[in-house]
């Protein structure tokens, strides 16, 4: 999901000037010294009598550590690190024994991977009242924050932390091959090669029905085909991932036009690095967009922003891609925009009730009726590779570090709802 240098943003990619998704620019990330010394030796207490001073305890949830095996080792002189077994990871078990205080005075909770350690559920308020005041930090892997209450987390002083700055390249990069198919229709030139030597059929069915799809195919695909470049590409969100799908697509490569809306307008340095306009409205963006891209984190509230109305904000023919949230989006609506041409073709990552795909979208996405492959769907995989695995561990023992060692979060989300003092 090669193994680079243990740093959370691969280098191979230029990466522009930017700032994680949170209050603050994120500041460098702190290095390890051969023995160690540099970075942890302010958390070691001096003691007069010599006696080994007690370490802080990081709760552990989640599968070991796979990559990072140098830092996991200076990881581990520092704090006391307590795995928790996949019993106490179960929420009744969590709960009981956060009641029974089973970890003492624990700093912080350390979550490496996305896969595994989601055993509990979301962190709300009936497991954050729970937590000992002595927690200072809640480090996790993923891009997204929506199975933790931060704002809760930060009234009670626990700084979170994602790690989406790692599986940045590996999301734009997914994100480059979806926006391609939209305008190309790769599920129908993929489909029509390789579906029915897949269908049980006779051997002579199946030959005709090749031959049939594959021409039709060759003939056809090309009138419903278009370069990107020229188009005007709608990024919804303009955070480390809408930057570099901007870098990736933009005047320099594909020559397509960045336009973007985000919360919060990005410096006039970054906009003109990447050729990229500001709209101070989503409605405006969606208005001139050729291929809207929604890559923003998911909405506080649980509401969709992709709705029947927002959509109706597009011009006939428009593209759109979900590499965010599925929650994000109104699928039946998208649907009905489909079905009706106001969009014309999709890809979807993300879906709002996954495992599960919307089934007028897998429809939309075969080889039946007059738009063939209109959507290409995939199973939540654009952040996932090797390298973005290798970010997630290590930045998060990072942030754990920074932290407890009294310096600055690297990737914080919810600074905003700490206490003012």
């Amino acid at each position: 999901m090669a193994e680079p240098t243990n740093t959370p943003y691969p280098p191979s990619t230029p990466v522009p000037a930017s700032t994680p998704r949170s209050s603050s620019p994120a500041p460098p990330i702190p290095s390890l010294s051969p023995d160690a010394t540099t970075t942890t030796i302010s958390l070691r207490r001096t003691c007069a009598t010599k006696v080994p001073p007690a370490r802080p305890i990081v709760l552990h949830i989640g599968d070991p550590i796979k990559y990072n095996l140098d830092t996991h080792a200076e990881f581990s002189k520092v704090f006391e690190v307590v795995r928790l077994t996949t019993h106490e990871r179960e929420r009744s078990a969590l709960i009981q024994a956060l009641k029974e205080g089973q970890w003492g005075d624990f700093s912080a909770i350390f979550r490496p991977f996305w896969g595994s350690g989601g055993e509990m559920g979301r962190w709300d308020a009936e497991l954050i009242d729970l937590l000992p005041n002595s927690v200072r930090v809640f480090a996790s892997a993923g891009a997204g924050f929506d199975w933790a209450d931060t704002k809760l987390l930060g009234e009670k002083g626990i700084i979170y932390c994602n790690s989406g700055l790692a599986a940045a390249e590996a999301v734009a990069d997914f994100a480059v091959a979806m926006i391609i198919s939209t305008f190309r229709h790769l599920p129908w030139c993929i489909g029509a090669a390789t579906l029915p030597y897949l269908a049980p059929s006779s051997a002579e069915d199946t030959d005709a029905t090749a031959r049939k799809l594959f021409q039709t195919c060759h003939a056809q695909a090309t009138a419903a085909s278009h370069n990107p470049r020229g188009n005007v590409l709608a990024l919804i969100g303009f955070g480390n991932i809408g930057q570099q799908i901007a870098a990736k697509l933009g005047h320099a490569a594909f020559g397509m036009k960045i336009a973007y809306y985000d919360v919060i307008r990005k410096p006039p340095a970054v906009e003109a690095e990447l050729g990229a306009t500001f709209y101070d409205s989503l409605k405006g963006l969606l208005a001139v967009s050729d291929c809207a891209v929604l890559c923003t984190p998911a909405s506080t509230d649980g509401k969709p922003l992709i709705t029947t109305e927002t959509l109706g904000f597009l011009k006939p023919g428009t593209r759109f891609v979900n590499i965010a949230r599925g929650s994000l989006v109104d699928e039946e609506a998208l649907a009905d925009a489909l079905e009706s041409g106001l969009v014309s073709s999709a890809a979807l990552d993300v879906h709002a009730d996954e495992p599960r795909i919307h089934p007028r979208l897998v429809r939309m996405a075969g080889l039946e009726g007059p738009n063939p492959g209109r959507v290409m769907l995939t199973c939540h995989n654009a952040g996932g590779t090797v390298e973005t695995h290798i970010g997630f561990e290590e930045l998060s023992m990072r942030n754990i570090m920074a932290v407890l060692d009294g310096k600055d979060a690297i990737t914080p989300v919810n600074l905003h709802y700490l206490p003012k003092a």
